[in-house]
């Protein structure tokens, strides 16, 4: 027996993907990236940078350069989980070491339970809205008179019962594990595509009947003065745009230990994430600019639109698109990395599912609904912010498996409480502070964020007061790109020369699988 599968440090899920269980062919990565793409955030991912002035065109050539951008890190960090058929947390020890992989791990897990409320949330407000276009709820009226506590929750019974009807069904699919996961992807991704297309035709044809022209859709032009003034709404959004999938470029190595071999998982990656989310983003921008069109006034949230459209099996197919859309992306990208990050901080009594469970449970203290209502809040302090934690942690990992060990790992000192990678007390304090230091610079922009306070505000509004100068602003909108440098940067130089026991780095003895 290995001591990757009798060590105190594995379990069964976090163990190496043995041969039989890597049948991950490009197809199933790539219905992955069309599963967690298609969904509510990606439809309304424009409206941000819309409403801060861009032209459609803009809007859809930043969301195609940030996931561009996002693919690079995804693929490079993919290798080792192919390669070797580690989940991202065991990868951390070989960098943070084999306790102190506990510090990414959750850090990465905490925005995930935050990410499957917010994605249950909006599955659960879709069954609600739905509902309400049938006529099966006045909501309208539940929303007027039925405000649970005053308010406090901000949220009705009805929307609650939806919200939880959901979140029992994402249960089903965290308590069968993986496999449930990787059915559910295959065959909903062609489903997703078919049904966003459809969305799309129904809004053309519409427009076309309406104006005489379906091309009226797609006129208008950015609002900016200058190109400066672009620049200063390009880069945070640009920015956002990769914190999108900022989680994702971590964890991946948590699907590509089930991919045949790197082609599997390059070109799945590839194919899957670039093209949807701008084929999808695009989709959700037409059927906006048909709305005032169709409806006399602009509607950002697709489940209104279809709640409107009147015709009750249209309504039931949508719900059910749109339920499948939220259920594929939150399974996919908000349980199982958490499941696994959760599972590591004690291997030996939590197994993936209870680690799914704590994560549902997460998800449903952290409120998400006061995240999602609003969209400057989501972008600027949600999205940015937590790129800002993401960015260092991604450069540290790609600095230490190609820079630092050229790709070369010993998997069974992975899972040894004293070796290699154990280094000072099971912790690579060198690593923190490598990502203490690179989230340093991004604390004030965010800060100033996070509060409503940044120098923009204060020069609109007298009795707002920045409380950091306008040059951290500027830095935030950097947020990832500036913490992933900096980070690569010091682990380089901390760590150049050093193996963890204070030597040099073993390579010709590593093990290669």
């Amino acid at each position: 027996m290995t001591t990757a599968n009798s060590s105190p440090l594995s379990n069964p899920d976090l163990a190496p993907t043995t041969p039989a269980q890597r049948t991950w062919s490009t197809w199933h990565i790539a219905a992955l990236w069309i599963g967690m793409a298609v969904c509510v955030p990606t439809y309304t991912l424009a409206a941000g940078m819309i409403d801060a002035g861009m032209a459609w065109w803009q809007a859809v050539l930043t969301v195609a350069l940030g996931n561009l951008i996002v693919l690079v890190p995804m693929i490079l960090n993919g290798h080792p989980g192919a390669r070797y058929g580690i989940p991202f947390p065991v990868l951390m020890r070989a960098s943070f070491g084999t306790k102190g992989a506990n510090i990414p791990a959750m850090a990465r897990a905490l925005v995930a339970c935050g990410w499957f409320g917010i994605q249950t949330w909006i599955g659960g407000l879709s069954i609600y809205q739905v509902l309400g276009g049938l006529g099966w709820i006045d909501t309208a009226a539940d929303v007027q008179k039925h405000m649970l506590g005053s308010g406090v929750l901000g949220v009705t019974p009805w929307q609650l019962a939806c919200f939880l009807a959901f979140w029992l069904v994402n249960l089903h699919f965290v308590w069968h594990g993986i496999d449930s996961i990787k059915w559910l992807e295959s065959w909903a991704a062609p489903f997703l595509i078919l049904g966003g297309l459809a969305l799309l035709a129904w809004a053309l044809f519409k427009v076309h009947n309406a104006t005489g022209s379906a091309f009226t859709l797609f006129g208008g032009s950015s609002k900016f003065a200058d190109t400066s003034s672009f620049w200063k709404v390009f880069v945070p959004q640009l920015t956002a745009m990769v914190g999108f999938w900022a989680t994702l470029s971590l964890n991946i190595p948590d699907f590509t230990r089930y991919a045949r071999d790197q082609k599997a998982q390059v070109w799945g990656q590839a194919l899957g994430l670039p093209t949807t989310m701008t084929l999808f983003c695009f989709i959700g921008i037409a059927v906006t600019s048909a709305t005032p069109i169709i409806f006399g006034r602009t509607i950002w949230d697709p489940t209104e639109v279809i709640a409107r459209i009147g015709s009750a099996p249209v309504i039931i197919i949508s719900l059910i698109m749109l339920s499948v859309a939220t259920l594929t992306t939150n399974i996919a990208a908000n349980v199982v990395s958490p499941a696994n990050d959760i599972a590591h901080l004690n291997p030996r009594r939590i197994s993936f599912r209870m680690g799914g469970m704590i994560t549902a449970v997460l998800g449903i203290l952290m409120m998400p609904w006061y995240l999602y209502s609003n969209l400057s809040a989501y972008i600027f302090t949600w999205l940015i912010g937590y790129s800002a934690l993401l960015g260092p942690i991604a450069g540290i990992m790609l600095c230490d498996y190609y820079f630092i060990r050229r790709r070369r790992l010993d998997v069974d000192g992975l899972y040894e409480e004293q070796g290699e990678y154990s280094y000072r007390g099971g912790v690579n304090w060198l690593a923190v502070l490598a990502m203490i230091l690179a989230v340093a610079p991004n604390i004030p922009g965010f800060l100033n964020a996070a509060l409503n306070r940044t120098n923009a505000i204060a020069k609109s509004n007298p009795d707002v007061r920045a409380l950091f100068p306008e040059f951290f602003d500027h830095i935030y909108g950097y947020a990832w790109f500036i913490g992933l440098g900096l980070a690569m940067s010091i682990y380089y130089v901390l760590m150049r020369g050093r193996s963890p026991a204070g030597g040099h780095v073993a390579r010709a003895g590593a093990t290669l699988r």
